[in-house]
């Protein structure tokens, strides 16, 4: 319970601004107590402590990154360290948090940092677009090329898998699916710029989170994953954005497989519980609740069951930087002006003769934002395979992760029938 909330200018040179809440209760976790806090990294893993560079091949190879500590007055450098203390932005209540051994912290340790997609605009100093105050080097992008926080698992030499997150989520959601899947395939997750360890540009300072820089995006990363051809799994409502890009190369496909996409003219509208996030003010209050940012946005669209340790992961990046729910409120306003058209272009891209990519449609049949109602007719005009799993809800991949993973590989070996 909250006694007093107070917003003042902090007068030194790194603090932009101060949150300060004053609780009534003395075990109140430090991360509440304040934000906009000038961000101190504590480089703990060994690998990153210093400058280290691993140059790129361009064929198939481990995703190959550079690592460097962010300067103490944040010009120059980029963070490669999973967030200790609160950050730059505007941190609301959001669970459990410890100075202990943190799930988040283990699932950055198995990651790693690629560079991808130019940094565009004038390279001034981002700013909140609330009060305008400069923000800290943890919202600050790179100046040359975006880092993406990916996960690669399984031997580079077998054909590729790519694991593509939906909106809202992170590459985790994909954490039982990549060691199964990666058994027989080269298997690689990535977060979206915007999401989990990745990126997190403030709009109209490198990159604005519109659909068409996505898909743009999207092709800078594969290219740089250096594969001759890679099949590619997409969750959600980022599906129009993978299917506008690979319509383009589809020579660069094996196989597309779409987890619960947005097929129908009704799937276009965004639900309640993800529009919020693009409404004025209210937007931006919403996106920076950890609490309704990530476990509502999760749990409320199928049967998924968040354990706490999870949570943990998904709300991390909202309790250590403002930049998380920024680049949440300008995707959702993004998506809700542009999700229409792209859904009906993915419509016609599937259903084109020209379209020469096997392509497999799997539906949780317990999805609380997209009905099934004409899937199933969509999948039958189309001569796509459609797998229906009754159990599964929105996120496939979190209520059936090990079951995904079989299904996944029984499509793309094309040897197992489902």
């Amino acid at each position: 319970m909250l006694s007093s909330c107070s917003l003042a200018p902090n007068p030194s040179k790194k603090m932009a601004a101060i949150l300060h809440i004053t609780s009534l209760q003395s075990n109140t976790p430090s991360f509440l107590l304040h934000s906009l806090t000038p961000f101190q990294p504590s480089l703990r893993h060994s690998s990153l402590k210093s400058k280290g560079h691993i140059l790129f091949q361009r064929r198939k190879r481990s995703i190959a990154f550079t690592c460097q500590s962010i300067s103490d007055d944040g010009d120059d450098g980029y963070l490669l360290d999973a967030p200790v203390s609160a950050g730059d932005g505007f941190s609301f209540s959001g669970g459990k948090y410890s100075d202990g051994p943190n799930p988040a912290d283990e699932w950055f340790k198995t990651g790693k940092y690629m560079k991808a997609h130019p940094v565009y605009g004038t390279g001034e100093k981002a700013k909140d677009p609330i009060f305008g105050l400069t923000m800290g080097g943890n919202s600050q992008t790179s100046t040359d090329l975006f880092r993406w926080f990916c996960v690669e698992s399984g031997n580079a030499d077998k054909p590729s898998v790519l694991l593509i997150h939906g909106f809202p989520s992170q590459a985790y959601s994909y954490r039982k699916v990549l060691p199964l899947l990666s058994k027989d395939y080269h298997t690689i997750a990535f977060d979206w710029l915007g999401f989990g360890y990745s990126e997190k540009p403030q709009p109209k300072y490198g990159f604005d989170y519109t659909l068409d820089e996505f898909v743009s995006a999207l092709g800078s990363v594969i290219d740089e994953l250096g594969v001759n051809k890679v099949s590619l799994v997409v969750q959600g409502y980022f599906a129009p954005i993978v299917v506008k890009y690979a319509s383009k190369h589809q020579e660069k496909l094996n196989d597309l497989i779409l987890l619960n996409p947005p097929l129908t003219a009704k799937h276009a509208n965004l639900p309640s519980t993800l529009s919020i996030f693009s409404n004025f003010l209210l937007g931006e209050i919403f996106s920076q609740d950890p609490l309704r940012a990530s476990d509502k946005t999760l749990t409320s669209c199928g049967p998924y069951k968040m354990k706490e340790d999870d949570a943990m992961v998904y709300r991390r990046p909202y309790l250590t930087s403002g930049s998380s729910g920024f680049a949440l409120n300008a995707i959702s306003r993004s998506m809700k002006k542009e999700l229409k058209n792209y859904v009906e272009e993915m419509r016609k891209i599937l259903m084109d003769d020209d379209w020469k990519v096997k392509t497999s449609i799997c539906w949780g049949q317990r999805d609380r934002w997209l009905d099934f109602d004409g899937v199933e007719d969509f999948c039958t005009a189309s001569k796509h395979r459609l797998v229906e799993l009754p159990m599964a809800g929105h996120h496939v991949q979190e209520d059936l992760g090990e079951e995904l993973a079989t299904v996944i590989a029984g499509l793309v070996s094309r040897k197992v029938r489902i």
